[in-house]
């Protein structure tokens, strides 16, 4: 049985991720979610034990992606309850942002922290433990905002800009000891993602399933293949 670790895995892309890797159709995986809060672990833990009413594959942790003691704590605690770490989804994110000569230190410091930071954080912590597994696999969750940048959003698609090269570096720094490394970036998805209504667009943006559909297809590859950056849109924006 493989083991993943997804953070932001308590809602959006992240619990779909969950959900499908715990599906019959994904193989058998045992999946550790993170939520900022406690209570928020505790219940996207129920929910997904409830779910695939395998409560042993299924666990609930809260972690801070900003603080690399936190972080180690974290994957500790996935590998000593699952016995390794195969898997890791780097999904936690946060939106936000505002014009540049308007955009505080804080709101700067917390959107790469989370977006940015927090990537870094975790795929240094599971690097030895895949290593000694003999291998593993790394998606980062980026968006297609790091190549389509708005007004606005400097802080944030600097942060997603970022993800990105850092993913293609680590690539090149570990596929030769069988870790791979895959960026997946979304367009517009439909979730409750920086507060918005997860309702609006629904009918023409993605939906979080689809993109964890996208993830666990990745996770389904030969050893021979490594698909290190998948774009996904919307096949019909709104006009």
């Amino acid at each position: 049985m493989r083991s993943a670790l997804i953070t932001g895995g308590s809602r959006g892309i992240g619990a779909a991720t969950a959900r499908a890797l715990l599906s019959a159709t994904s193989g058998t995986f045992a999946v550790a979610v993170t939520a900022t809060t406690v209570d928020g672990a505790v219940t996207a833990e129920r929910a997904l034990a409830d779910e695939c009413g395998d409560p042993g594959r299924v666990l609930g942790l809260q972690c801070d992606v900003r603080d690399p003691a936190s972080v180690a704590a974290a994957v500790r605690t996935v590998v000593a309850r699952f016995g390794g770490l195969d898997v890791l989804v780097n999904n936690a994110g946060v939106g936000g942002g505002a014009p540049v000569e308007e955009l505080s230190n804080e709101e700067w410091d917390r959107l790469i922290g989370v977006n940015l930071t927090g990537v870094f954080y975790c795929c240094r912590a599971v690097i030895p433990e895949m290593r000694a597994r003999g291998g593993g696999w790394i998606v980062n969750v980026s968006s297609l905002s790091s190549t389509g940048p708005f007004p606005g959003g400097a802080a944030y698609c600097a942060a997603k800009a970022g993800v990105n090269v850092f993913s293609e570096a680590l690539m090149q720094e570990l596929r030769a000891e069988n870790i791979r490394v895959t960026t997946v970036l979304p367009g517009s998805v439909a979730t409750g993602f920086s507060g918005r209504d997860p309702g609006a667009g629904a009918d023409w943006k993605l939906h979080a399933e689809d993109v964890a559909r996208v993830i666990a297809d990745v996770l389904a590859h030969p050893a021979r293949s490594l698909p290190s950056r998948v774009e996904i849109r919307p096949s019909r924006p709104a006009r």
